[in-house]
């Protein structure tokens, strides 16, 4: 039995009922011992009255038959009559004893007495027929009786034990008169014998002698052991003269006797003196016996007395105990109960509530967290004090744990923050060398850093969200949700390896945009990092009834079953940030993320043995295309979702359109307006115009690049001008609209036009050479905002109070510019230069496809022969969807093609670079 796992209650049950049991058994065995003797007392006087009376009559009718029986055994003359009738009255006594001797509740010594005594008077038979025969001599005949008169006597002295050292001495003293009076009896029937044989032998004489000294020993001794009262009887009682003259013959038997001579004593003189002192030596033993028998029962009720008490006492004391043990150990249980509770509802509710309250930011007062337990003073309530040391220990530790949490969180933040701050100076930097770099080489080195800073703010935004803040980008109205997932894309490392599938038509709501971007960046991060190089991450969304879902396949080594249940688990639940597990911080992130916007992240098996995760993005967060006031992007028709035409960025061009008169053939008639195009808001909440491209639109971005991951514009051929318009004025000649350039420009990055890397600056052309270019300035039409200005180089720039509302705008003063207007040879050199660039960029991306045996993007011979002015100058632009060569330049977030407003500043960079 182990005890060291028992409750403290069954420890205190046991510790009391152990002791309290022992006592019990105790006082049971003590009362038990007490008032055995007074039992015994009683038990014996009933013995006693119920068979030492019949025992003594029987032993003295014995005594009579003996006495005829030597007498009729020693003389010849005829006796028989008075010995039948002594034999009679011995058999009755007899049968009366058995009868009593049934009744009697006897013990086991007293029952083998009892049957030993009836066992010898069964002999009795047979000893009367050797008497009635005369073969025996009468001494023998008086020893055969001797014997059963003996064993007689063993009844009396076996049935009067009364256990009790003053009755037992008095009883043996009335067992000894008894006995005594015995041999008197023996003396008597030698002594009747001898006088009818008429002389004494030796062996009678010398049995006679023994007689008369036991007789007097036993009668002097057992009156002895007697009350002084019975003595007192006694002493009066031998003063008789029967005694006197009693003693006297018994002196001339012992002086006078000899063998073979006649008795001393005469028959007749000695039976009268023996009758008068056996009777009252018989009445003198009944009277004792009675005298024995009624103070026995004082002193067993004396010992009943004291028995009771103690008894009475015991019970008590043992009531007394039970009462204090049990209450004792119910205070020690029900406090211990207490303490146990207490520190149970510490353990599982008071420190789990302070630590959510703290993880929820709230101030916790430590003092009202832990209120005194009052135990008492002993060493429970000594225990119960520092049980309440240990609780405010403990919850001050988890206030402070949280403090330092909060530090930690803080320091993290400031440092994000401040990470992110020259982070976005770094972009908005990089964007501006990027629009004033020319140099292929050194756009390309400027891509790739402006590619690692996005992906740093990435990580700086990961520490934000560490810190329980929310990330500082954000947009104020809807963006279509293939613009948040180019923007994702082009978070990522190896985003070349990103396929967007079918993407269907839909927004989000500008608050959950830059979320949204993480969380999407942090999955397709996984996906790639995770999957074999030559293997594609494939990106697929459709519109569901009760929000948007977002699925991320990749053909990775993929996860366990319980890999997945664990992942699941911690994206709808989010644990506590440990930084132990450092490796799950993507998953951590994205769990934060989808629990800040009600998002449901799931991953499962793909079919191809990798990893699907389906983003499921809830119905408040999608916006219908368009909403908000402002129309959404449209392409032609039967373009899918994933064709949508490049959204607007910030800082495209919007201006005036400018109308160039050129040679060459003509792409828009004079009296026709500029290709119609899908209206894409813009940062300031004007339409902007996109231009409609000819064609099917790719399926990819990657099949729109060159091999120098540049842009290749989709040639056209357009309609000669009737020759009647060829004429050498300025109203003659080909009026060239560059609208379009000015749509495409505003479906590309703000970044510098590039030129092929071996080309050079164009050299001037002579005005002989060129008509004069005639510029013609559109004017705004009155009550009309004017858009964003159009620098010198083609680009736009950006002006203050631009995108504010009319109410909020402060008038601006522009600075004269003192610069001079530009002459028309300079326009005319300008536009020489750019049609020369362009002419030896079609060349080259010509030669290149001619070298790779790859046909054109539209199906048409890519010739420089054919391409008209409508074909811009080919630009570097990002591989939004499909693997480039390196260099090219990935799409930055939703900057790249972002309807709403974007709300991180000015300056920030478009494109990214994949690292090299």
């Amino acid at each position: 039995m182990r005890s060291r796992n028992w409750s403290i209650r069954s420890k205190i049950i046991a510790m009391v009922a152990v002791p309290l049991s022992a006592l019990l058994a105790i006082w049971i065995f003590a009362t038990v011992v007490t008032a055995g003797p007074a039992f015994t007392l009683l038990n014996a006087r009933d013995a006693v009255q119920r068979l030492g009376d019949p025992g003594l009559r029987l032993i003295a009718q014995l005594q009579r038959e003996r006495h005829f029986s030597a007498i009729y055994q020693a003389t010849t003359r005829p006796a028989k009559t008075e010995l039948d009738r002594e034999r009679a009255t011995t058999d009755l006594i007899i049968d009366e004893f058995k009868r009593q001797a049934g009744d009697t509740e006897m013990t086991e010594d007293l029952r083998v007495e009892v049957e030993a005594f009836l066992g010898k008077a069964a002999e009795l038979p047979d000893l009367r027929r050797e008497v009635d025969e005369r073969k025996i001599s009468y001494l023998y005949v008086v020893q055969k009786y001797d014997t059963i008169i003996e064993i007689g006597f063993d009844v009396s002295r076996t049935a009067a034990v009364f256990f009790h050292e003053r009755v037992d001495r008095e009883v043996r003293g009335v067992i000894a008169t008894f006995r005594g009076l015995e041999y008197l009896s023996r003396i008597d029937a030698l002594l009747a014998g001898a006088n009818a044989d008429g002389r004494i032998d030796a062996k009678t004489r010398q049995v006679l002698i023994e007689y008369i000294g036991i007789e007097r020993y036993l009668l002097v001794s057992g009156v002895a052991d007697m009350p002084e009262s019975v003595q007192n009887d006694y002493a009066r009682l031998i003063t008789h003269p029967t005694f006197i003259d009693l003693d006297i013959m018994q002196n001339r038997l012992l002086a006078q006797s000899y063998a073979g001579g006649p008795p001393p004593v005469s028959g007749t003189e000695w039976q009268h003196a023996y009758d008068y002192a056996a009777q009252e030596l018989r009445l003198f033993g009944e009277r004792s016996i009675q005298q024995v028998s009624r103070d026995a029962v004082p002193f067993a009720v004396d010992i009943l007395g004291k028995l009771g008490i103690g008894a009475v006492l015991g019970l008590v004391a043992l009531g007394l105990s039970v009462y204090v043990s049990v209450r004792l150990g119910r205070s020690l249980v029900g406090r211990l109960i207490r303490l146990r509770r207490d520190a149970l509802e510490l353990a599982s509710e008071q420190l789990p509530s302070v630590v959510r309250r703290l993880q929820r930011g709230e101030m916790v007062d430590v003092g009202s967290e832990t209120p005194p337990l009052e135990y008492g003073e002993d060493e429970i309530g000594q225990l119960g004090r520092a049980f309440n040391d240990v609780q405010r220990t403990a919850v001050q530790s988890a206030v402070e744990e949280a403090n330092v949490r909060r530090g930690i969180n803080e320091v993290f933040l400031n440092i994000a923050r401040r990470s992110q701050t020259l982070l976005h100076r770094q972009l908005s930097l990089l964007d501006k060398m990027e629009r004033r770099e020319t140099d292929p080489q050194e756009l390309e080195d400027l891509y790739r850093v402006d590619h690692l800073a996005t992906r740093m703010r990435r990580h700086a935004e990961d520490l934000v969200i560490l810190a329980g803040a929310a990330p500082g980008r954000g947009w104020r109205n809807p963006v279509p949700v293939i613009d948040v997932i180019r923007g994702a894309i082009s978070e990522v490392e190896d985003y070349k390896r990103v396929d967007i599938r079918a993407i269907a038509t839909s927004a989000l709501v500008g608050r959950s945009v830059g979320d949204v971007i993480h969380l999407l960046a942090e999955l397709i991060e996984n996906a790639a990092s995770y999957s074999p190089p030559h293997t594609r991450v494939q990106v697929i969304g459709q519109v569901l009834p009760n929000g948007y879902a977002v699925e991320i396949e990749d053909r990775g080594l993929g996860m366990t079953p319980e890999a997945i249940e664990e992942a699941n688990r911690r994206l709808v639940e989010p644990p506590d940030f440990d930084p132990a597990d450092s490796a799950r911080l993507g998953l951590f992130v994205v769990a934060q993320l989808a629990q800040r916007h009600n998002i449901r992240v799931s991953l499962r098996a793909s079919a191809y043995g990798g990893i699907t995760a389906v983003v499921l993005l809830p119905g408040e967060l999608v916006s219908a295309p368009g909403s908000g006031g402002q129309p959404a992007p449209a392409g032609p028709a039967g373009d899918g979702p994933s064709e949508d035409r490049f959204a607007v960025l910030p800082g495209q061009i919007s201006g005036d359109l400018r109308q160039v008169a050129t040679r060459g053939r003509r792409t828009t008639p004079d009296d026709s307006p500029a290709p119609a195009s899908a209206g894409t808001p813009s940062l300031n909440g004007h339409h902007r115009s996109a231009p409609e491209l000819t064609g099917p639109a790719p399926s990819t971005v990657a099949a729109e690049l060159s091999a120098e991951g540049l842009v290749q514009r989709r040639r056209t051929r357009k309609q000669a001008l009737p020759p009647a318009a060829v004429n050498g004025s300025a109203e003659a000649d080909q009026t060239i609209d560059l609208s379009v350039l000015d749509e495409l420009a505003a479906g590309l990055p703000v970044a510098p036009r590039a030129v092929p890397r071996n080309s050079g600056p164009a050299e001037p052309v002579a005005p002989a050479e060129l008509p004069p270019v005639e510029v013609e300035e559109i004017t705004q039409p009155v009550g009309e905002t004017t858009g964003e200005i159009i620098g010198e180089d083609g680009l736009p720039r950006r002006v203050r109070q631009a995108n504010l509302a009319p109410q909020l705008r402060a008038p601006v003063v522009e600075p004269e510019s003192t610069a001079p207007a530009r002459s028309p040879e300079q326009v005319r050199s300008l536009m020489s230069a750019l049609q020369l660039g362009t002419n030896r960029g079609r060349a080259d991306a010509a030669r290149e496809e001619s070298g790779d045996s790859e046909a054109p993007v539209d199906g048409h011979a890519a010739k420089p022969g054919d391409a008209t002015i409508s074909d811009a100058a080919t630009v570097s632009f990002p591989a939004l969807a499909h693997p480039a060569t390196d260099g090219e330049k990935a799409p930055s977030g939703p900057e790249a093609g972002v309807n709403g407003e974007h709300a991180d500043g000015p300056g920030e960079n478009l494109m990214l670079e994949k690292d090299a």
